[in-house]
């Protein structure tokens, strides 16, 4: 296999899923595998699962090649500080050591959404865009990546700013759509207050939206009444792997 692939393995509260990136033109070179993340997403139950996916992509010519692994927690110093729809027993863990460990090899360990991010400033919507680029993905809740002329910012938590008193992702990411049965409209409207707040704060030249719901762009970024860009990702289930793999190289 070419030095100009890498492996990324993206591990989320549902799924863990990975693949072979060509990092040139970020597309995946091997099909994309998927294990189900363990029930209550305890460490050892997660670490094991990961092993399993890595050897699956091994034997379709991953063997040495770079490998970035994307998380859903705050990582800072390849510490897990946070946890979102996994075990709170990952808050505090050196996290980046432990995979490396079980793993057998050298990794690079970032937070999802920021994997996210990377991925659409260099394959996808935010290629080549000047300035703040601030990405989102709703889904579960509401993660975000800061890219400032195509440099990544890490750990931004903009899911957990408080609008109108309560955390932005209780009322506005997509699962608080499905969960209290909103229209397209009735949950644009919360997206409008998170987003008019979030260019208020932060004054942001371009806003990427991704996440599953955004290959449903239409029925609700056009409500959005906002003085910043605003575009649907490229990438959407596939941008952790692409970003985490970029990075384990860049």
């Amino acid at each position: 296999m070419a030095t100009d692939h890498a492996i990324g393995i993206d591990i989320g509260g549902t799924g863990i899923k990975g693949a072979i990136v060509d990092l040139a033109t970020g597309e995946l070179v091997s099909d994309r595998k998927k294990v189900r993340t363990p029930e209550g997403g305890r460490p050892a139950d997660i670490l094991d699962a990961a092993r399993d996916l890595l050897a699956q992509l091994d034997e379709h010519g991953g063997t040495k090649l770079p490998l970035g692994v994307c998380f859903p927690a705050i990582v800072k110093h390849g510490r897990t500080l946070s946890a979102a729809n996994i075990s709170e027993e990952w808050i505090g863990l050196p996290a980046e050591e432990l995979f490396e460990q079980e793993l057998g090899r050298e990794i690079h360990f970032i937070n999802d959404a920021d994997a996210a991010g990377y991925a659409e400033a260099r394959y996808g919507a935010a290629v080549g865009a000047e300035g703040l680029v601030i990405l989102t993905t709703l889904g579960t809740g509401i993660g975000s990546a800061f890219l400032y002329d195509g440099v990544l910012v890490p750990n931004t938590e903009l899911g957990h700013m408080e609008v109108d008193g309560v955390g932005a992702e209780t009322r506005a990411a997509y699962s608080a759509m499905e969960r209290e049965d909103l229209s397209w409209g009735e949950w644009a409207k919360r997206l409008q207050r998170f987003y008019a707040m979030v260019e208020f704060l932060f004054s942001p030249d371009l806003f990427v939206v991704g996440g599953g719901v955004s290959k449903h762009h239409e029925h609700f970024l056009p409500l959005l009444d906002l003085k910043t860009p605003i575009v649907p990702a490229v990438h959407r289930n596939n941008a952790g792997i692409l970003g985490a793999a970029s990075l384990a190289v860049d």
